[in-house]
């Protein structure tokens, strides 16, 4: 009788096989019956991506989107969802996609945790769930809160440079050198940068009026090793060669740069000119008042005779875009652009002739307005969500000759109802600037001697040498008491939050 063949080698790695990936089959059919959603062979739903994940946020950046690999429970999504510290938030859902669009930006100088786990896939011809979804965690953070400020600090040897204190971090920093006098500055995107304007104070045959544009890097938001290394250089990016520099403005993009120049052998030849990332600054033959550079940084906006210009910065005429009639200051933009906050001066109106009069005008021309003073409009600026403005406003002392007295005033965007918060005994110039993360406003009292006539650079609009300034924190209340003003501990004027 034959006996059987020996199994071969090969016969018991083909049994071998079948026993795992039975086993395997098995396990992915009912892995979690057998090991819970952590086993590694869950098939569970899974976030295939995360648009926050591990970065680092500003005001800019309000919504996340999260897209699983297959339809989901939508509402056991939102019930498992956590968020430490908590950012609320309302959800909408495209598909496999998941949109959180926060409320309220996200308070800066926080690490955030999000975590997901417990939710269900949802099979698409049914309402039945399926699998438990494999658990998801993230983590981000938002920018450190910083301000910048002109420093007026003789002891620390700051007086006229520009300060930037990293209020996260609790350091200072000086980017300026003890030469240079900082007259006005303002910040690019990110707060990765500042341009400002200043003379230079070892240069005795020029004035105030011969200022000269900088770059400097802030140092802000590198990494451990970078930040240790940084040193502030400048960037020289106009200079008063053939014109003197008066106003300028920063777009808020950081690309376009608009600017007062008036020739220094012609006073007639006097103007705005715009400079543009590697292109010569080249004018822009309109001549104005105050203007202001649209959010979009396309457009100008300048006072023209009786009414506001919007010009375009793409493709220059002089012909305006857009007019609008009878306003003669423009105070702000809000941040998206869609409208502005306008002053008229009533000039066309004998009963109202020394009334002010605070409008909101939106994209379409509709006119909001806000409220009427005797005094003038200082400043201006929207609340991040853009439901409050919050402005400075003046009103005749009733009594007194000419003496104006300041307040803060919120004014609710949809309601029209002005709400007055607090005032001030003294108002020399003052700018507001409200946090990104809307933590509160910033803005400064400065401390001037008129009798002062060695210093020749350092002074205020009204041409008072400036000896001091305190900083100081408003966080709007509901009514005036309720409103707090802390004095920060920084020596120093025109403070703006760092975006």
């Amino acid at each position: 009788m034959a006996q059987p063949n020996p199994m071969t080698n090969i016969d018991r790695l083909a049994i071998t096989l079948i026993v795992i990936f039975s086993v395997i089959i098995t396990i992915g059919v009912g892995g979690e019956q057998l090991c819970g959603t952590d086993c590694p062979f869950n098939t569970g739903p899974k976030v295939r991506e995360f648009s926050w994940q591990n970065k680092e946020l500003g005001a800019e950046d309000t919504a996340f989107i999260m897209t699983f690999d297959r339809p989901m429970d939508n509402q056991g999504v939102v019930d498992n969802l956590v968020i430490d510290p908590p950012l609320p938030g309302k959800v909408s859902w495209a598909g496999k996609r998941l949109a959180y669009t926060l409320l309220q930006p996200a308070p800066y100088g926080e690490s955030y945790q999000l975590n997901l786990r417990g939710a269900q896939e949802k099979f698409a011809a049914s309402d039945n769930l399926g699998r438990t979804m494999q658990p998801f965690a993230s983590s981000f953070s938002t920018r450190d809160r910083a301000l910048a400020y002109v420093g007026t600090d003789e002891e620390q040897d700051e007086k006229g440079r520009l300060v930037v204190y990293n209020w996260t971090q609790d350091e200072k920093r000086v980017l300026t050198p003890p030469n240079l006098v900082v007259l006005d500055f303002q910040v690019y995107p990110e707060a990765k940068a500042i341009l400002f304007s200043a003379v230079d104070r070892t240069r005795p045959n020029e004035g105030i009026q011969d200022s000269q544009l900088y770059r400097v890097e802030t140092g802000l938001n590198l990494d451990e090793e970078a930040a240790a290394e940084f040193t502030p250089t400048l960037e020289l990016v106009l200079d008063n060669a053939d014109y003197q520099n008066l106003q300028f403005q920063l777009a808020a993009d950081g690309e376009a740069i608009a600017v007062q120049r008036v020739n220094r052998d012609d006073p007639a030849d006097f103007g705005l000119w715009l400079i543009q990332p590697e292109q010569e600054p080249q004018p822009l033959d309109l001549v104005g008042g105050d203007f202001a550079i649209a959010p979009d940084g396309k457009t100008l906006a300048v006072p023209q005779g009786e009414g506001i210009g919007i010009f375009s910065l793409e493709n220059i005429q002089k012909e305006p875009l857009d007019f609008l009639p009878r306003f003669g200051q423009i105070v702000t933009f809000s941040p998206d652009g869609t409208a502005a906050v306008l002053v008229d001066f009533n000039s066309d109106n004998p009963e109202f002739r020394y009334v002010r009069s605070l409008y909101l005008v939106d994209n379409r021309n509709r006119e909001q307005k806000l409220l009427d003073t005797d005094g003038s409009v200082l400043d201006c600026d929207f609340d991040p969500a853009q439901n409050n403005l919050y402005c400075l406003v003046t009103e005749l002392i009733e009594g007194v000759e000419y003496q104006e007295q300041p307040y803060f005033v919120e004014i609710n965007l949809e309601t029209g109802e002005a709400n007055r918060l607090a005032q001030l005994n003294e108002f020399q110039d003052i700018n507001l600037s409200m946090a990104p993360d809307g933590l509160g406003l910033l803005f400064s009292q400065v401390v001037t001697d008129l009798t002062d006539t060695e210093e020749p650079y350092f002074r205020t609009s009204s041409g008072a040498a400036i000896t001091g300034g305190q900083l100081w924190l408003m966080v709007p209340g509901v009514t005036p008491d309720q409103t707090q003003l802390e004095a920060l501990p920084f020596a120093g004027v025109y403070p703006r939050w760092l975006p």
